[in-house]
């Protein structure tokens, strides 16, 4: 089966997913990954938390394309989608000078703030991995 372009979505039978073809779907794939995002290795969700977090993306990349903006310009427009400020991304990532620094171009990204803000503000980590200039 050719599962390019395609996601899927959960069935009548519990952790078995198909095709996601709407919102819904998609809604109900990603709360079903928040239930089970921290699952262990050896746990029967692991397997089901890695599909989900596969057919999520692959639906995230066919239905939004990211815009072509400087990673910095990305957060903050995420940030006003989902109402956020800087002490909000402070709190996620744990220093709020640091974030400053960062969203006003004084400092750049760090690989731990690439994979905390990618989560948080549903970004995918390739588009905060683009080059942008610094202000010194």
């Amino acid at each position: 089966m050719n599962m390019t372009g395609s996601t899927l979505k959960q069935s009548n039978m519990a952790n078995q997913w198909f095709i996601l073809e709407t919102k819904n779907d998609y809604e109900k794939a990603t709360a079903r990954f928040e239930e089970i995002n921290d699952a262990s290795k050896n746990s029967p969700e692991y397997k089901e938390m890695i599909l989900l977090a596969f057919l999520i993306n692959q639906y995230e990349e066919n239905r939004w394309s990211v815009p072509e903006v400087d990673p910095i310009e990305m957060i903050k427009i995420r940030m006003e989608d989902f109402g956020y400020t800087a002490s909000d991304l402070a709190k996620e990532y744990g220093d709020k000078g640091t974030v400053s620094k960062v969203l006003n171009y004084k400092q750049p990204l760090s690989l731990t703030m690439i994979r905390k803000f990618s989560k948080l503000l549903r970004i995918p980590a390739d588009a905060l991995t683009k080059e942008y200039k610094i202000q010194s």
